[in-house]
């Protein structure tokens, strides 16, 4: 199942019911270096859209007060861009739905003014004035310019299988999907931030890219994902591995599920698969997440018949960003949602043997991707 590259599952889902109250996301974070320095800066770039059947002149935001007031949902297109690191930001342009232009099939393609993202390329640019930024705090960003012109080659996928599948996807039985097409992802190209240039090289972007889509967002929310790995056994770079867990609460049919994570790891070709939604694989998962002073850690612990895969994961709240996202039904719930791109950490991958566990290796992980967040009024900080 995993591996299987599946771009139908990335068409934009916004039809039936969800066009009333659904969002559609495609997310992509990259490492580049600057054209100067050569330093490492992590960015992402992402095209959020939501409720479509809602369209307006303007682009309907949903935390304009006077929106808030009369329960007006959201609806535009939002490009999101920014850095983590030295400057974290996230910047936002908004576009009215008449302004997108948009392949409502795969491959697909989305594009408004001088924005685009598709399967193979990224363009456009957001600048936001401090004045503006000040002045429209509904518009839920920070202040910066960041432009940029990649291309983009997906070479491993997560595919969750029958999760996301279009039986699924048709009764819209989740809250909240998700499809990582590219989970290692090489990107080329280079990006403008606040003025200065930053190269971006597929040997050293450890790109990553997915999507998710629904009618609410889960809680609590995790993500982790790394296809920069260094083998301990043997002092080695991993070249062709990648890692990626999510998840959090799933909701089918507006029921919680248990706090569940779906997981893999892709080591060396070799699929290490705990997708809990893989019943024959008897999947259990452990997670924890703690903020400290200066730091958030995750502790994951995912095992199934076969495996077992323990992770510890590290990013400076420095380095981070609270992001922001509105639901599609307008409400705001996560107002602590961390989300970093250059976490650090381990992990042990373990087969199962005569009752054992034989260490496979233990991997050095840097350029983490990163989040955690529950709602507020479950938020136990």
């Amino acid at each position: 199942m995993f591996n299987h590259h599946d771009i139908t599952r990335n068409a934009c889902m916004l039809h039936g019911p969800l066009a009333y109250q659904g969002y559609d996301w495609w997310w992509h974070s990259f490492t580049a270096q600057d054209a100067e320095t050569g330093e490492d800066k992590p960015f992402f770039i992402e095209f959020f859209v939501c409720n479509p059947a809602l369209a307006e002149e303007k682009p309907v935001l949903g935390q304009l007060p006077q929106n808030k007031v009369i329960g007006k949902k959201p609806s535009y297109l939002m490009v999101k861009v920014g850095t983590w690191g030295e400057n974290a930001c996230q910047l936002h342009r908004f576009f009215a739905w008449k302004e997108i232009r948009m392949h409502g099939h795969a491959p697909y393609q989305i594009e408004a003014a001088d924005c685009l993202a598709s399967e193979t390329a990224l363009k456009g640019s957001v600048r936001v004035t401090v004045e503006d930024a000040k002045a429209h705090p509904e518009w839920m960003c920070d202040a910066g310019e960041m432009a940029w012109d990649l291309t983009v080659d997906k070479q491993i996928a997560f595919n969750v299988g029958y999760g996301a599948s279009k039986p699924l996807r048709d009764a819209e039985a989740f809250a909240m999907y998700w499809h990582a097409e590219g989970m290692k992802s090489a990107y080329s190209g280079q990006v403008v931030f606040n003025g200065r240039t930053y190269l971006v090289h597929p040997e050293t972007c450890y790109g990553y890219a997915d999507k998710n889509w629904g009618r609410d967002f889960t809680t609590p929310w995790v993500w982790l994902s790394s296809n920069c790995l260094v083998s301990k056994k043997t002092g080695k770079q991993l070249q062709n591995s990648v890692f990626d867990i999510g998840g959090g609460r799933p909701k089918i049919y507006f029921l919680p599920l248990d706090r569940r994570l779906l997981g893999v790891f892709y080591y060396e070709g070799r699929e290490y698969d705990f997708n809990f939604s893989h019943l024959h694989l008897m999947v259990k998962t452990e997670f924890s997440f703690e903020e400290r002073d200066e730091e958030v850690v995750w502790h994951v612990r995912q095992e199934n018949i076969h495996a077992v895969m323990e992770t510890e994961v590290h990013c400076l709240k420095k380095d981070m960003l609270l992001i922001n996202y509105e639901a599609p039904d307008g409400s705001k719930r996560h107002t602590r949602l961390f989300n970093g791109g250059n976490g650090w950490g381990t992990v042990r991958l373990y087969d199962k043997k005569n009752g054992q566990l034989e260490l496979v290796d233990e991997i050095e992980a840097t350029h983490i991707g990163c989040e955690y967040g529950e709602y507020d009024q479950e938020t136990a900080y």
